[in-house]
């Protein structure tokens, strides 16, 4: 599939939020005038030891961004291979606690900025003003909170909760265009647009329309617009690049994990792996 090329990257309007390194990164991109690639892993798989490891691997291969799953035992938005991830990630022992202290480690080799990809439930458990709190000092810089629509936030303090945090929201190919401006509105950060209805998971074929879509998203709001689901090759990424700000890919990269997870050259397979991926994100 041919995607229509962007005329130009977005111009920035909004204001640096305490020096975030989300905003940092996008603003140092668009000066460049390239695109972000945003890779996705599930915390603690296959167990916290690992995951560093793959952290790291990740960042040898120059991703611009992580977004790092907190597990829970009921991740409805997840395809099957980051739910079995999750289920990986719940039998080895990960915990929200477990997630900070991965994150913790990390942040001793990589100033790599960090999202968190949530449900509600862990963090409603664990405490929304301690989460945000615990989080932010483990060096944690944004939170995809899959579950908790935005307008809820306005009718409970306790939601509104945010700390250093970067809201992210997300937006889908049948979001209504009022519906756009409110979700847009209260964003942070950037906009995740999911290229696909229903769950993550890797596809053979791009979704069509998306660069009408970003391009509509972006009639709304200043922010960088980045676009997952369904990416799982270099091809896949190069189109992307053309026409949005950041390339997301998930699936693809939690099924290497998986397959060579008891590989003694697991880091070295994801590197492999992911490292085409950010190449053909930048090519563009």
């Amino acid at each position: 599939m041919t995607l229509p090329v962007k005329n130009e990257r977005l111009k920035s309007k909004s204001k640096p939020h305490m020096n975030n390194r989300i905003e940092q990164l996008f603003d140092k991109l668009r000066s460049e005038g390239k695109c972000a690639f945003v890779a996705y892993v599930c915390a603690g798989d296959p167990d916290a030891d690992r995951c560093i490891g793959i952290l790291n691997a990740l960042d040898r291969a120059g991703v611009d961004l992580i977004e790092i799953g907190v597990p829970f035992s009921d991740p409805l938005a997840d395809g099957v291979v980051n739910q079995m991830a999750a289920s990986r990630a719940l039998s080895s022992g990960a915990s929200v606690e477990n997630t900070l202290e991965i994150i913790r480690n990390f942040r001793k080799s990589s100033n790599t900025p960090i999202v968190l990809f949530t449900y509600l439930n862990p963090i409603y458990t664990y405490g929304f003003k301690s989460f945000y709190k615990d989080a932010s000092c483990a060096g944690a810089d944004g939170i995809l909170n899959l579950d908790l629509p935005p307008d809820e936030e306005s009718h409970n303090e306790e939601l509104r909760e945010g700390g250093q945090l970067l809201n992210i929201r997300i937006i889908a190919p049948n979001t209504p265009v009022e519906r756009i401006t409110d979700i847009t509105s209260s964003g942070e950060g950037f906009i995740y647009y999911i290229s696909r209805e229903g769950v993550t998971g890797e596809r053979s074929e791009l979704a069509e329309g998306i660069g009408n879509q970003v391009d509509e998203i972006k009639k709304h709001t200043s922010l960088p617009v980045v676009v997952g689901f369904g990416i799982s090759t270099p091809e896949h990424s190069s189109e992307i690049a053309k026409v949005a700000d950041g390339v997301v890919v998930g699936s693809a990269i939690v099924k290497t994990i998986e397959k060579h997870s008891e590989s003694g050259d697991l880091f070295d397979r994801v590197y492999q792996f992911v490292k085409p991926l950010v190449d053909a994100s930048k090519s563009v």
